[in-house]
């Protein structure tokens, strides 16, 4: 990817020095390896960054245009911004792919803890329906803590869902809040930590 910049920028260089005339076949070369950097990335930056992908295909689309109308010079002016566009392109879908390996790392701890954390809500929540309810747990509590049982199942599935469609971030925010929403829900419950 590197190389590719680098050829852009050789080639914005030349179109600089040579005429008019000449300037046909760099812009050429130029569209080219700027359709080539795009293909690169594209497929990625969908997932990844998408507003800055419609960016950067706007800069591209620049660029295809003038050459068509043979404004070679307009080629030439617009090589700059599609070599800032893609960079900063690149930038982001890398930043975002370490946040997405990161957020996958944290599923794994977060799916092996927050199941169990909600069996023990659900077998605490039965046992206090069952008996009478110790004098740290009031009967509104109880209720509140049903439903709020109720939500942490729904959030859990939502979360399990946006994994396994591939968004392991989503995944990850959902997950957390369901922990923090479960350890408060074992506060209220009188439950000692696991």
């Amino acid at each position: 990817m590197q190389i590719t910049k680098l050829f852009l920028a050789l080639t914005a260089s030349t179109l600089l020095f040579t005429g008019c005339a000449g300037q046909k076949a760099p812009a050429t070369s130029a569209v080219a390896q700027a359709e080539t950097a795009m293909n690169e990335i594209k497929f990625t930056a969908e997932k990844f960054a998408p507003a800055e992908l419609a960016t950067t295909e706007a800069s591209l689309a620049k660029l295809k245009a003038d050459l068509a109308k043979e404004d070679y010079k307009g080629v030439i002016a617009g090589v700059p911004q599609f070599n800032k566009d893609i960079a900063a392109l690149k930038e982001i879908v890398v930043a975002k792919q370490t946040q997405e390996v990161a957020a996958a790392q944290q599923w794994e701890a977060l799916n092996a803890e927050v199941p169990k954390m909600v069996e023990a809500i659900q077998a605490r929540v039965d046992s206090l329906s069952k008996s009478p309810l110790p004098k740290e747990v009031s009967k509104e509590t109880l209720e509140a803590a049903k439903a709020s049982l109720a939500t942490l199942k729904t959030s859990w599935a939502e979360a399990t869902a946006a994994y396994s469609a591939g968004n392991a971030l989503e995944a990850t925010d959902k997950a957390r809040l369901v922990q923090t929403k479960g350890k408060e829900l074992e506060t209220q419950l009188a439950m000692t930590p696991a």
